[in-house]
């Protein structure tokens, strides 16, 4: 297995989902088991409110899951989302959005994660958490 930097990481997800070239993910760390990603601040993400739209939430936190498990197990392009459940915990800034991932159990045909999500401003008070699990191909 090729360990993958997370520009590595980044490069993969934005080639094989376009649209994280719409929101302009990054990823912007890679450790064993973990991986922090963002979205840049966009006026078009914004919903009635003043605050960011739960679809862009979802997108940034399935694309986190999608990153650690890349992170931990190479160029798995064929690792699919299972399931995703999502709090929406509190509203988010209009500002970046960060998500940390975790994979808290790693199989041969699985991948659980975890993933929380706050603004780039209050990283101590979470916008929403995420379990989810990746399918694993054979």
């Amino acid at each position: 297995m090729t360990q993958l930097t997370a520009s590595m990481v980044e490069q993969v997800i934005r080639q094989g989902v376009p649209m994280a070239e719409d929101i302009d993910l990054k990823v912007e760390r890679i450790d064993a088991h973990f991986a922090r990603a963002r979205v840049p601040f966009q006026a078009k993400m914004v919903r009635p409110g003043g605050t960011l739209s739960g679809p862009v939430i979802m997108s940034l936190a399935d694309a986190a899951m999608y990153a650690v498990v890349l992170g931990a197990l190479g160029k798995v392009e064929m690792a699919v989302t299972s399931h995703l459940n999502i709090n929406f915990l509190a509203r988010p800034k209009p500002e970046d959005l960060i998500a940390d991932a975790r994979i808290i159990k790693l199989g041969r045909r699985q991948a659980v994660c975890e993933v929380v999500l706050f603004s780039s401003s209050d990283e101590d008070n979470p916008v929403a958490h995420v379990t989810g699990a990746y399918a694993l191909p054979m």
